[in-house]
């Protein structure tokens, strides 16, 4: 087996096994602290630009199947395990997740000491990194472009160019627009077995389009990359808040909602990136475990309080989990009530959705 390396911006090299495909890739490196759903992970549009470290010591032990993912196709810039099971064993397991990274063109390492690195990413804070396999090792200029790394374009390269129709399951009860910044699948099949016909988006579309086409109400997805770049979809999302219609935002959505009333958001020194994250909703003194993946976070203090209230924090390190406007059948929430695998226990955000256009359709809004 080849040995391969990871080299960061500050200058500290790793070296390990080569995992998946051989070659060179620059990323920004974060850590990922889930037990399971690496499969979910790799196929996450969220994770574009990013080499993602698993925290968990074992990865690819259940394979990778044909129905888990939440794209279609990878979306990490690498991949790094302490490390990974080479004969997994799973009656649903189709390939091992080392075939799926050669098919995928991910570079990948394993056998380095991953909570070293993770250490490292927690002290300073994520840094870019340059992941190598023997013989494609990376000259000047390529160590100069790695330092000056950054995601950029992120939307742009994870959206849909054209619009897709996902019908109900059972009885079409509402038919809802969503807008695809970078949509895991999870979030339509959620939809879509409440009654939901699903219209996807591309995220650029604008506002006059959406409503000219009848939907009962708006998803906004999560999706990649710095929020505040996205300036001519946030005016269009401040057409959509004028409309009255119903809105629900999720991780990137509920950022760029923010930025949509004026607040303010900011980029986290390490992001939240895992299947155990604390959430306090403040109206019911309720707590959720909550699945996170993301390194921005809206300005608490910077949002308009005759606009809306943050309403969910996270207890950690009390940052922003999710936001509702005042009398505004609109909410937005930063982590993840699709997860799959990990904790269900906020699913019936997507009930709440559908109560809001209930409501609405019925003159409570």
């Amino acid at each position: 087996m080849k040995k391969a390396y990871l080299l960061l911006a500050d200058g500290t090299l790793f070296e390990g096994k080569a995992a998946g495909y051989e070659g060179c890739s620059i990323g920004e490196v974060v850590f990922n602290t889930g037990m399971a759903g690496y499969q979910e992970v790799l196929t996450d549009p969220s994770y574009y630009g990013q080499t993602v470290c698993m925290t968990y010591p074992l990865v690819g032990n259940y394979g990778i199947n044909f129905d888990d993912g939440e794209s279609k196709k990878s979306w990490v810039s690498g991949y790094i395990m302490r490390e990974m099971c080479e004969y997994p064993s799973n009656f649903r397991c189709q390939k091992s997740l080392d075939a799926y990274l050669k098919e995928q063109k991910v570079v990948g390492l394993q056998g380095i000491d991953t909570r070293r690195l993770t250490r490292i990413l927690r002290n300073s804070g994520v840094m870019n990194g340059v992941i190598y396999t023997e013989g494609h090792e990376p000259d000047e200029k390529t160590i100069e472009e790695m330092k000056s790394y950054v995601v950029k374009d992120a939307v742009k390269s994870v959206t849909l160019s054209e619009t897709e129709v996902h019908p109900a399951q059972g009885e079409r009860k509402y038919r809802i627009g969503l807008m695809d910044f970078g949509v895991k699948y999870n979030i339509v099949r959620e939809l879509c077995k409440r009654g939901c016909e699903v219209t996807v988006l591309p995220g650029f579309t604008k506002a006059e389009d959406i409503l000219a086409g009848g939907y009962d109400g708006i998803m906004l997805s999560n999706g990649p990359g710095d929020p505040a770049e996205n300036v001519g979809i946030v005016e269009e999302l401040k057409k959509l808040i004028a409309s009255g219609l119903p809105i629900f935002g999720i991780c990137l959505g509920h950022q760029l909602m923010a930025l949509a009333i004026n607040a303010k958001t900011e980029k986290m020194r390490f992001g939240h990136r895992g299947v155990n994250h604390p959430v306090k909703d403040l109206d019911e003194d309720r707590t959720y475990i909550t699945s996170q993946n993301h390194g921005y976070a809206v300005v608490g203090d910077t949002i308009d309080p005759a606009i809306a209230r943050v309403r969910f924090v996270n207890l950690n390190d009390g940052t922003v989990e999710g936001v509702e406007h005042i009398g505004k059948p609109i909410f937005t929430v930063q982590y993840h009530p699709e997860v799959c695998p990990g904790p269900q226990d906020t699913s019936y955000l997507f009930d709440r959705f559908l109560e809001n256009i209930d409501k609405h359709k019925g003159g409570q809004f």
